[in-house]
């Protein structure tokens, strides 16, 4: 911003001021990017090691830098002792690559970005880092009962990838409702993802890549559906890419539209991985599953109504969820299940009692059930 001389009415500052170096990213941020990286590792089987979390922790408390970290990261396994541990190398020194990436301002959208970020996530762990496979794949997915979506033949892949982001690129989101913008972004990410332009990574490289996109486009997605849910969002992605008409199963991008609205809109829509499996046993337990979702919204819209607010009415459906209309429980219980301290879950308790959603249970002093008379009334 220019500053100005009033006495002479003359801008007195350096014109390019207001192009600032990129700070530190906030402690929310920080945390955002770490949980993020660390709960990606969970689409190939991977889980980070106690020294990765303690290290992200100090530079989430702002202790150290988050290049310090990652430093501190590849260094850890430099030692021979540490030879034995190749799969938790792996997701420590991904983990750790990914949390600034997200955490990074800087994007482009474009064929170059994408290549970009798997090189940046697995050099010295794949020899392909960066670079498109040249052999077609399979891979035994268990969400499709052992069969495997089929992916790009490797002599196309750098033509598929220029298309889909010049499709994309050339696309208007103008005038669009959040349901059609959700159903266009599933369509997309579920198209590149499809591709698999990598021998190995593509799960994670996408899911970079899309975060950076999304915040891109205006989305603030710093929550941890992603964090938590990355499993069910390499299914989704399977799930709207494999047809067998034989046993009348058909791509479809629902699961992955529910993902994204849960990740975009705050809606906390149940996500299962069991319900997208294709055997007649799953899709059975699907129905049942839409069902238990239909009677959680109306509980919802019980507890708003009687002015209970989204926090915390999410916070009771979980509880609910655990405890049912039989099980007491009482303050301590509260907490160990949300992880909270035992005065918000007083807190918490005396609003459902304030409102008859629970009753005194016959167990016992400070042990309560919930009162099915207020949900089924």
């Amino acid at each position: 911003m220019k500053k100005t001389d009033h006495k002479n009415q003359v801008p007195t500052s350096d014109p390019f001021e207001e192009y600032q170096h990129e700070s530190d990213p906030t402690k929310r941020e920080r945390s955002y990017a770490w949980y993020t990286a660390i709960g990606l590792q969970a689409v190939d089987g991977l889980e980070t090691s106690d020294y990765l979390k303690e290290t992200a922790s100090k530079n989430i408390k702002g202790e150290i830098s988050i290049s310090e970290a990652q430093a501190l990261i590849e260094s850890y396994y430099k030692s021979d002792r540490k030879k034995d541990e190749v799969r938790t190398e792996e997701a420590d020194i991904v983990a750790s690559r990914i949390a600034p990436i997200i955490a990074e301002k800087g994007f482009t959208f474009s064929v170059a970005q994408y290549l970009s970020i798997h090189k940046r996530l697995f050099t010295g762990i794949y020899k392909h880092a960066g670079k498109i496979r040249d052999y077609n794949i399979t891979k035994k997915e268990w969400v499709l009962d052992g069969d495997t979506v089929t992916y790009g033949n490797w002599q196309e892949l750098r033509a598929m990838l220029d298309y889909d982001f010049a499709e994309e690129k050339a696309f208007q989101y103008n005038n669009l409702s959040m349901d059609e913008i959700i159903r266009h972004l599933a369509r997309f990410i579920s198209r590149l993802w499809q591709i698999h332009v990598f021998g190995e990574g593509n799960t994670r490289t996408t899911a970079v890549f899309f975060i950076k996109y999304l915040q891109s486009l205006g989305f603030d997605v710093t929550n941890d559906i992603f964090a938590k849910n990355a499993w069910y969002f390499r299914n989704a992605m399977v799930r709207a890419n494999y047809n067998n008409l034989q046993k009348n199963v058909h791509e479809t991008t629902e699961f992955l539209e529910l993902f994204l609205r849960n990740l975009l809109l705050g809606e906390n829509r149940p996500m299962q991985n069991r319900t997208m499996h294709i055997s007649k046993a799953f899709k059975q337990d699907f129905e049942e599953v839409k069902q238990d979702s239909k009677s959680a919204k109306q509980d919802f819209d019980r507890l708003i109504a009687a002015g209970i607010s989204v926090r915390s009415t999410n916070n009771i459906l979980k509880l609910m969820k655990t405890f049912g209309f039989e099980k007491p429980f009482g303050r301590t219980d509260i907490a160990n299940e949300l992880g909270i301290t035992k005065s918000p879950a007083s807190e918490l308790l005396s609003k459902l009692l304030a409102i008859e959603a629970v009753i005194p249970a016959s167990t016992g002093r400070g042990k309560y059930r919930f009162n099915p008379e207020f949900f089924h009334r």
